[in-house]
C-alpha cells in the first residue's frame, strides 16, 4: 500500500466511524484517527495500518 492509498483508506475509516458514532463530533473522530495513525508511523509494513487505526479509534470512541 502506498502513501496515497493509505491516506485514502484512513479517510474512509473516519467516514465509517462517523456513521457508527453519529453522536460524536466529527472533529473528535478525526482527532482519534489522526492520533492512532501517528502512533503507527514508525512501522515499515503499511498494509494493515488502516485496519489497526480503525480498531484502536473505535475502542477509544466506545469508551
Amino acid at each position: 500500500m502506498n502513501r496515497d492509498e493509505e491516506l485514502k483508506a484512513i479517510g474512509t475509516v473516519v467516514d465509517r466511524l462517523a456513521e457508527r458514532f453519529p453522536e460524536a463530533p466529527r472533529s473528535s473522530i478525526e482527532a482519534a484517527v489522526r492520533e492512532e495513525h501517528e502512533s503507527l508511523n514508525e512501522g515499515r509494513i503499511r498494509d494493515f495500518v488502516p485496519i489497526l487505526v480503525e480498531h484502536a479509534a473505535k475502542a477509544r470512541l466506545s469508551g
